[in-house]
């Protein structure tokens, strides 16, 4: 739930929004974007759904299942609307993200529970859709539009990021030209739009200001990203980083999720040269079969990505790589997905996330033939997973003994700890004596868990 400080009147009574999220980390950010956008108009975020008069929740389609758990979330939430009009309190009830670009009056016909559904490219107009809502219309707002949502959206005050934690996403790139034959973002997000460099800066240097000290870029392609600098130079993802760098308080940076097509010499020489900018990459591969890539529209093979691996790896050697892979692709036979599991033994990957495919309606894919029977999926998503895991375990234990800088985070679970992240984003645990949050500490991993390591003061 979003954390959110709205200063307001003593004899003020605030009405609550309640955002759920699902899905990616823009997600995650634009969650908090159309938070800071409604307390212009009176909304102050709430992490109680029943005491909530606005509930959003920012959706995800990017597989079937994610589509159908927000319909299920619906049905409950038709029923705490009904518990709440009894009682003589309005409610009202709006879809985003995703699944409302996706489905549009689809989401009004299935679930007449809703009374708002809007999408990723209009969300500077929520505030003005929500009172339209109060003044008795039912509103679907899913056009694509010219207006820059970023030059819109409100930023939040110092006291809101600052409450929000030290680590923050920015999203400096959205939607998607590639039209792997898989995905819906490209008809979900739109096409690839970068946001201008000014902006950009603006935002990361508002939030060091307000005490962050990571942050992590955001882009469905987000090494597509391209602009032009206060001189007029065209610049990509790497001179972006290198003048993110400079911005004094921000400690660290990451970016996500990449394309192996829009990996730039630029962005490879900051991965030499900048300590500030994280020896993690996440770079999705999907297959390992040739004919599966081309099948999927990927547009590189097998060698294209071990190539580039090995130029990645020769510029920062102790670079930890992420990716995504799909099993059952259609078509998919047992010689492919041998393949897949090929480059991930190749490869070896410190993280890794794993999916059957899921069919998407209005995609390429979902009209292709020969789909990959269901009990074929989970057989090689399972020895997929196993292999993966085994990389993780080894890569968690291959930190064991050495020393680090940690930027501790939060409280940790339990009382007299604190939680950080590795540099290879691996959640971290150390005594508080180590270090308050905020701080960046020197620690030693003494011991490597099942879903974390843990240290000790270096």
């Amino acid at each position: 739930m979003l954390d959110y400080e709205v200063p307001s009147e003593p004899d003020v009574v605030m009405k609550k929004v309640f955002v759920k999220t699902y899905g990616c980390q823009m997600n995650v950010y634009d969650s908090q974007r159309m938070a800071d956008a409604l307390a212009t108009d009176g909304y102050a975020p709430t992490d109680n759904i029943e005491e909530a008069d606005l509930v959003l929740l920012n959706t995800c389609h990017i597989r079937e299942k994610a589509a159908e758990k927000v319909y299920s979330e619906l049905g409950r939430i038709r029923q705490l609307k009904e518990e709440r009009l009894r009682d003589g309190r309005e409610t009202i009830v709006g879809v985003t993200g995703c699944v409302a670009q996706a489905e549009g009056q689809e989401v009004l016909r299935r679930a007449p529970v809703v009374d708002l559904v809007i999408g990723p490219q209009t969300y500077h107009h929520l505030p003005a859709v929500v009172k339209r809502v109060r003044g008795g219309e039912k509103i679907v707002e899913i056009d694509h539009t010219s207006d820059d949502k970023f030059q819109h959206l409100p930023q939040p005050q110092k006291s809101v990021v600052r409450h929000r934690g030290v680590t923050a996403f920015l999203t400096v790139q959205e939607g998607c030209d590639k039209f792997c034959t898989f995905c819906v973002v490209p008809y979900t997000r739109g096409a690839e739009i970068s946001r201008p460099v000014a902006q950009i800066v603006a935002e990361a240097e508002r939030l060091a200001e307000a005490g962050v000290r990571e942050v992590t870029l955001l882009g469905q392609n987000v090494n597509a990203w391209h602009g032009r600098s206060g001189d007029g130079q065209e610049w990509g993802l790497g001179e972006l980083l290198f003048r993110l760098a400079q911005i004094p308080g921000l400690e660290r940076l990451r970016y996500t999720t990449s394309h192996p097509r829009d990996m730039s010499d630029a962005l490879i020489e900051a991965h030499r040269d900048l300590d500030k900018l994280m020896p993690y990459l996440h770079l999705p591969v999907q297959s390992g079969s040739d004919r599966i890539l081309k099948a999927m529209n990927r547009k590189h093979t097998h060698d294209d990505y071990l190539r580039l691996i090995d130029r990645i790896r020769a510029a920062r050697s102790d670079i930890a790589m992420s990716c995504d892979f799909i099993v059952g692709f259609p078509g998919e036979t047992d010689e492919d997905f041998e393949d897949t599991m090929r480059i991930v033994r190749e490869v070896t990957y410190a993280q890794a996330f794993s999916f059957k495919y899921s069919p998407r309606p209005g995609t390429p894919g979902a009209e292709l033939k020969d789909h990959v029977p269901e009990n074929v999926k989970t057989e090689r998503l399972q020895r997929l997973q196993a292999l993966l895991s085994e990389q993780q375990r080894a890569f968690a234990l291959s930190k064991v003994g050495q020393s680090m800088d940690l930027l501790v985070e939060k409280p940790g679970r339990y009382e007299g700890q604190r939680v950080g992240r590795s540099p290879w984003l691996q959640p971290v645990i150390v005594d508080e004596a180590a270090g308050g949050i905020g701080e960046m500490v020197r620690v030693r991993i003494a011991e490597a868990g099942p879903n974390s390591l843990i240290a000790e003061p270096a």
